[in-house]
């Protein structure tokens, strides 16, 4: 069940707020009767029209995305650049990412149309793991990572524990690959830990969601999650509240 104005506006009829304007003057039906009510919720069953012009309800769909660097995380760009929206010329719902992975950053992304499953699986409380390798600047060692796992401040702000796995030390470049397992998804994290600990990122992929990996996959490749997939991600997150 959603909001009647956010199921309008994901149709692609107008903005969630001029939805709300639409509902408020009477110009929207669910099942043959006026809704003026914009608490209302209504079901993929339900029949809705604007104006007696009836709005598709879109079904759920769900895709796991290998997102190649240089890729913005995003269904436009006001610079003309590449979104990850744009390797899915085919499908025809209106699919966005859950979560975003930065420009420079590769890895398993998630994209789909439906809202309460994103708001479910990003949300911090529900602490769904998402793994990250980095290959860093510097020789990592398991004193210098510590603190990443009791949680450090940046810019004021706590990050959740983390946990940490150093992968391999290259002593002719000077650099590390390390994993990293987090739950949260703030702006630039992954990046911001290590770099507080002494480890600039110079690399940046994200390999696991949960249980999905990239397994079979290469760059800019998609498949669609299974019922059991999109299920076992859900289950997760009921488990961790």
């Amino acid at each position: 069940m959603e909001r009647l104005q956010k199921v309008i506006a994901h149709a692609g009829v107008a903005s969630r707020r001029k939805a709300e304007e639409y509902i408020l003057a009477g110009r929207v039906k669910v099942n043959g009767e006026v809704m003026r009510e914009l608490g209302t919720k209504v079901s993929g069953r339900d029949q809705i029209a604007v104006d007696d012009i009836p709005v598709y309800q879109e079904e759920p769909v769900y895709y796991l995305f290998y997102k190649p660097r240089g890729v913005i995380s995003a269904v436009s760009d006001d610079k003309g650049r590449k979104v990850v929206t744009d390797f899915f010329p085919s499908v025809r719902e209106r699919i966005y990412p859950v979560g975003r992975l930065d420009y420079d950053t590769s890895g398993l992304l998630i994209l789909t149309n439906d809202g309460d499953f994103s708001q479910k699986i990003t949300h911090p409380k529900y602490e769904v793991d998402k793994v990250y390798v980095a290959k860093v600047k510097g020789r990592a060692d398991n004193k210098q990572l510590l603190p990443l796992t009791r949680g450090i401040k940046i810019e004021g702000q706590k990050m959740a524990p983390a946990k940490f796995q150093i992968l391999s030390n290259d002593v002719s470049t000077g650099t590390s690959i390390v994993e990293l397992t987090i739950h949260e998804g703030k702006n630039h994290q992954v990046k911001n830990m290590l770099k507080a600990v002494g480890l600039p990122v110079q690399k940046l992929k994200r390999e696991k969601y949960g249980e999905l990996t990239l397994e079979r996959l290469r760059p800019g490749d998609y498949r669609v999650l299974s019922k059991k997939e999109v299920s076992q991600l859900l289950n997760l997150a009921k488990k961790s509240k």
